[in-house]
């Protein structure tokens, strides 16, 4: 799994964390990757955004490592599915040279039911814990349908 959105230090190394969680719980980090990557540069090199981080520690989830980086084309060969957080990210990703678009997804693809239809962005809101649920909720059924699918 790849998560995508603007500059790789809030939405999607959230969902990068809260899922690599999800997944060491279950004892499946043999089996499943799990990363996270930008539509823009700005913050290439740089550790989650201070919010990202707060609401990581608040529930115990580590993000030790992470770095804000670019999506390339060569992630389209290493993940079976590139989820982003937003139809702008999506748009950038499909114009990637090379990418296999059937691998794209929409995070808020996995939660039907929601009102949203993107995942809202914490760095101009300022809303980090509505972004945490939202991630924590989506992640819990995206493990299940990877499961599943295994």
């Amino acid at each position: 799994m790849l998560f995508v959105c603007l500059g790789n230090i809030c939405r999607s190394p959230m969902a990068e964390a809260v899922l690599r969680s999800k997944i060491e719980q279950r004892q499946l980090t043999d089996q499943i990757t799990v990363d996270s990557a930008g539509t823009g540069d700005w913050h290439i090199g740089k550790a989650p955004h201070e919010g990202t981080r707060r609401i990581l520690d608040l529930h115990g989830i580590s993000y030790e490592h992470m770095r804000a980086r670019l999506v390339a084309s060569e992630d389209f060969e290493r993940f079976e599915y590139i989820i982003c957080m937003d139809k702008s990210n999506g748009e950038n990703v499909r114009k990637i040279p090379g990418g296999e678009q059937s691998k794209l997804l929409f995070f808020m693809d996995l939660l039907p039911d929601e009102e949203l239809r993107e995942v809202p962005d914490p760095y101009f809101t300022g809303n980090f814990e509505q972004v945490y649920d939202l991630i924590n909720a989506g992640c819990d059924v995206l493990l299940e349908r990877i499961i599943q699918e295994k």
